[in-house]
């Protein structure tokens, strides 16, 4: 039986309505019939995930003391994935779902979208739809999730050094590989596959002639709304950075390794996740970088035809025939016109603020704090912060 719900016909969009892991999770009584029940879905994964290795471990002499051999309890990346990771990729959800929903609504409510284009759009809305319904890409993800699980290049022989008795994992070591990495991998995974609709859904959208205003305030032809886009990954971008710094605090702590170690991999991790959550804005910025040039044509043209007409009239002592652009009362005196001209001048074509910028660079640097604090004295740290920022 098809559950695929078409898109709502006011332009609603929604990242996790009706896509094939949600259908699922409902089909098992995991989730709610109505609604994405993100609380009860995160806890009992983390549980599901952690609760079972964690009691073998223990009922084996695993956990607190592992013999010549480091603890489960020592390797914290088990436990971040398990316990911190899985809930917030799920908690996200329910933060990611309105903001997105918001975002995509202001199209419409702010009439970038004009009547025109309005089917268009509709259609843009309803085939991203249908991409997010699909049960296909969600089978590839768990397929891939499974494979590299058990034999792909994300298998660590050392992180189950807790679990191995020579050759044998032991149920707890198997769960680890065959249930709870799968299940932190499935949903990493997922979130990949929903920005990457995020991406194809804007630039479905900056194909459309879309209502631009060289003069809007905002720099970026009206679409400054969608700067906010980033925050609602940011439960996902504190997930992963905490997997990251629980690895490197093993690392850290039970492998001496300098922070210095880490500097490369985490430049090169903040780039790329970076640039990963500004594709979506990124591909409005060809059209807002057309506006600006075509902006600037047509209103240096205008502030060159007005600044003429005020020459001729106050500095020649000429007469002008009559012409409404002088005494066009949305142009007003010449300081005006040039405001205008200066608006269009600092048309910025990529949507991006300081609050982008900050829903991304606060949960990637939050976690790296506990690790830099195994080194760096805490008051030493934030010491620094504070010169730096004043």
């Amino acid at each position: 039986m098809d559950t695929t719900q078409p898109t709502r016909p006011d332009g609603d969009f929604d990242l996790m309505r009706n896509d094939a892991l949600l259908r699922w999770q409902r089909a098992l009584g995991i989730a709610p019939r109505e609604g994405l029940g993100v609380v009860r879905r995160a806890v009992f994964f983390a549980l599901f995930a952690w609760l079972p290795l964690a009691v073998w471990a223990a009922m084996n002499q695993r956990l607190l003391d592992a013999g010549s051999g480091e603890p489960l309890l020592a390797h914290y990346g088990i436990h971040v994935r398990c316990l911190v990771a899985i809930p917030l990729f799920i908690l996200a959800e329910g933060m990611a779902a309105p903001i997105v929903r918001r975002i995509v609504g202001q199209f419409r409510t702010t009439s970038i979208v004009p009547d025109e284009q309005q089917d268009a759009f509709s259609v843009a809305l309803e085939s991203t739809a249908r991409l997010r319904d699909a049960s296909l890409p969600w089978v590839a993800i768990v397929g891939l999730a499974l494979a590299w699980s058990l034999g792909g290049p994300g298998g660590d022989p050392h992180e189950m050094s807790w679990a191995a008795s020579g050759a044998d994992l032991g149920f707890g070591g198997w769960w680890f590989l065959v249930v709870a990495r799968p299940i932190f991998i499935v949903l990493a995974l997922g979130w990949l596959w929903r920005i990457a609709l995020l991406i194809i859904l804007f630039h479905k959208i900056s194909r459309l002639e879309l209502s631009l205003v060289p003069t809007h305030p905002d720099r970026h032809g009206g679409l400054g709304f969608v700067r906010k886009l980033p925050s609602a990954m940011f439960l996902v971008t504190l997930a992963v950075s905490a997997v990251l710094a629980s690895r490197w605090m093993h690392d850290v702590v039970f492998h001496g390794q300098s922070l210095a170690a880490f500097k490369l991999p985490l430049i090169v991790f903040i780039v790329l996740w970076s640039v990963l959550l500004l594709l979506p804005l990124l591909v409005l910025a060809p059209r807002i970088a057309a506006l600006k040039r075509q902006a600037l044509l047509d209103y240096g043209a205008l502030v060159g035809s007005h600044g003429r007409l005020v020459h001729r009239r106050w500095i020649l002592g000429r007469p002008v025939v009559e012409n409404g652009l002088l005494d066009a009362p949305e142009l007003g005196p010449v300081a005006d016109i040039a405001a205008t001209y200066d608006l269009v001048e600092k048309i910025s074509p990529l949507p991006v603020g300081k609050s982008t910028l900050g829903a991304i660079v606060v949960p990637l640097a939050l976690p790296m704090l506990f690790v830099a604090a195994q080194q760096i004295p805490l008051r030493e740290m934030l010491l620094k912060l504070l010169k730096t920022l004043v």
